[in-house]
């Protein structure tokens, strides 16, 4: 199953309460910050909710 390396790239500051959430969901804390999820639809969803401060790279295993 492929995994995402997802990075946070762009601060927080001025998002919306919602955005700033689903990174605390996916693991997010600080800028350059990373975490490696499976990938299914959930993780997508929240990836696309937030797409403009990550950066996601699939990575086999």
């Amino acid at each position: 199953m492929a995994k995402l390396k997802i990075t946070q790239v762009r601060s927080t500051i001025g998002c919306r309460d919602d955005q700033i959430a689903t990174l605390r969901a996916l693991g997010l804390r600080k800028i350059r910050s990373q975490r490696i999820h499976d990938d299914n639809p959930t993780i997508r969803g929240m990836i696309e909710k937030v797409k403009h401060l990550v950066e996601v790279e699939e990575i086999e295993e």
